[in-house]
């Protein structure tokens, strides 16, 4: 009877992946095997009537995987005009990336997305730790075309690699990112007045999407609360210095313990790049 495919065929590490050897049977030497690309997914959060323009530069840079929701802006009036990140609808457009092209796409984006008007919108990324390896695979086939985009940089060979983003940003990543994306969830109803802490707090602004929540039962008893279906879920880009002190505000009135019964982490990100200036 045949053994069950193990865990590890269907998952690589991208920040830990060694690189395996095999045997070359010509030479009868042993040779390493290629190490998987540093990957990235990179957001970028826009007026939902400019959705076309970020996918047609998708289309046109041969991105992979990208998804794309619709929410609600949250921004104070003062930024609307800095970033896009106002009020109305907004698309929120999700893709994954090497992270050698992810300064490449983000110019692409913005450039299409100039006008006479800021406002064009927000963008930034964060490193993945793991991957499908199917997936993987899409990204190795183009790595001849990275290793070029590596070249015109003036980056060394390997510098697109999961290998080198550990040694020479994952490393530094904690110290050296400027902004952090706080992720909330809360019940449904409750964006509005977390938001309103959050900017008494030091927030710009923020984006809503709505979601569906599901718990284990063991999870509802040991919190002592009761998991509403319908949920929003509040992504807020901020500077590190505000991160800790919008955080401590918002778990403090609207947390588990509050009728919003929000649930509040943070998660580094890089390239950050506002949509609408050279």
């Amino acid at each position: 009877m045949a053994k069950s495919p193990s865990l590890t065929n269907f998952i690589s590490r991208i920040s830990s992946k060694i690189p395996s050897f095999q045997q070359d049977t010509k030479k009868g030497k042993k040779t390493a095997s290629p190490i998987p690309p540093s990957l990235k997914l990179v957001f970028f959060i826009v007026d939902w009537h400019r959705t076309d323009i970020v996918t047609d530069v998708f289309a046109e840079e041969k991105v992979r995987f990208n998804f794309i929701s619709m929410g609600k802006g949250t921004a104070s009036s003062d930024i609307v005009n800095l970033l896009g990140i106002g009020t109305g609808e907004k698309a929120v457009i999700a893709c994954l990336e090497q992270a050698i092209g992810v300064p490449v796409l983000m110019k692409e984006v913005r450039k299409k997305l100039m006008q006479k008007t800021p406002g064009a919108g927000i963008a930034f990324s964060i490193s993945l730790s793991a991957i499908n390896d199917p997936a993987l695979l899409v990204f190795k086939q183009s790595i001849h075309k990275n290793e070029k985009v590596a070249a015109e940089l003036g980056l060394k060979p390997g510098s697109l690699t999961a290998k080198s983003q550990t040694k020479n940003e994952g490393e530094n990543m904690a110290n050296t990112a400027t902004h952090d994306l706080i992720i909330s969830i809360v019940n449904q109803g409750y964006s509005d007045d977390f938001m309103n802490t959050a900017r008494e707090a030091g927030a710009s602004g923020g984006t809503v999407l709505n979601a569906r929540g599901q718990a284990h039962e063991g999870a509802v008893k040991f919190f002592g609360i009761s998991v509403q279906e319908e949920k929003e879920i509040i992504l807020i880009l901020s500077p590190r210095e505000k991160k800790v002190e919008i955080m401590q505000a918002v778990c403090e009135a609207h947390g588990l313990n509050s009728k919003a019964h929000g649930i509040v982490f943070s998660l580094p990100v890089d390239n950050v790049m506002g949509l609408s200036f050279e």
